[in-house]
């Protein structure tokens, strides 16, 4: 058996047993209003992208986790994020479709990011940084259900100082 094969068969391992976590969550209420049981609206995905050191990193998003007994779901859905190292600064791209332009909250600290929402879709997402960043220095738009942010870093333009190192 190849090493593909082996990948494939744990792969569709992977997504039957996601198929019987939606099962079960869909046959139990989210949460209890009252006397009235709400159930869903249930969001999950996942993203798999290769780092620069070869080591393949899987990113999970939505309201659904994988939980000790059975799956565990928020009322708040974690959105797809992707963070840029652009240099000087982070650019954040962030998918929250359905929400108005208004119920968003942003705030940003030297080493995070933390984005909410309010109204009928509701959304979090911290987002920690690898270098400080200058929080008064953050811009952000949204578009078309996109939220991008960009925040510079606290020590940027500064190049490492390199000592060069003499062969004997």
């Amino acid at each position: 058996m190849s090493d593909f094969d082996i990948w494939l068969k744990r792969v569709m391992k992977m997504f039957e047993e996601m198929d019987k976590m939606f099962e079960e969550a869909l046959r139990e209420p989210t949460f209890i209003e009252g006397e009235k049981k709400i159930y869903g609206p249930y969001y999950y995905g996942f993203s798999v992208t290769i780092g620069p050191d070869g080591v393949p990193r899987i990113k999970e998003w939505g309201n659904i986790r994988p939980g000790p007994v059975k799956p565990v779901i928020k009322d708040s859905i974690e959105p797809f994020t992707d963070v840029f190292d652009e240099g000087d600064y982070y650019r954040v791209i962030i998918d929250m479709p359905g929400v108005d332009k208004k119920d968003i909250h942003v705030e940003a600290t030297e080493d995070r990011l933390i984005v909410s929402t309010t109204g009928e879709r509701k959304y979090y997402k911290e987002v920690h940084f690898k270098e400080k960043v200058n929080p008064e220095s953050a811009k952000a738009q949204y578009r078309n259900g996109v939220l991008t942010i960009t925040i510079e870093k606290k020590e940027k333009g500064k190049k490492r100082k390199g000592v060069q190192i003499k062969i004997e």
